[in-house]
């Protein structure tokens, strides 16, 4: 959990409440929209673990090279642009979960 907070720390997100290590709520930041989102964290009590067809993060990024270049994050595969027009990249959280970082620009909403 420790290791699962300085991670979505870096990535921009702030801790607002510390229950570790059961469970931790994350805010991200304001958007240009004005609205906010959270992200909670709760620890599982088994044998459970991240599998290929387990849920996949989308997290929308301005400029998808500048910010893995930043943060230095890893990941799996080079960023691409998709048929859509997003570009994407994905990575690992500590725990193994993937996430996706994307670029969508006038794309975001409607894509061709």
């Amino acid at each position: 959990m420790t290791a699962s907070i300085k991670f979505y720390e870096k990535l921009g997100l702030r801790l607002i409440v510390n229950s570790v290590p059961r469970y931790c709520r994350l805010e991200f930041p304001e958007t240009s929209f004005g609205d906010s989102a959270t992200l909670s964290l709760h620890r599982v009590e088994s044998d459970w673990s991240p599998t290929e067809d387990g849920p996949l993060l989308y997290f929308e990024v301005d400029d998808l090279d500048c910010y893995i270049q930043e943060l230095e994050l890893l990941p799996i595969a080079p960023p691409t642009t998709q048929r859509y027009l997003w570009r994407e990249t994905d990575i690992l959280d500590p725990s193994g979960n993937r996430i996706r970082f994307y670029q969508a620009g006038e794309h975001r909403r409607f894509p061709p």
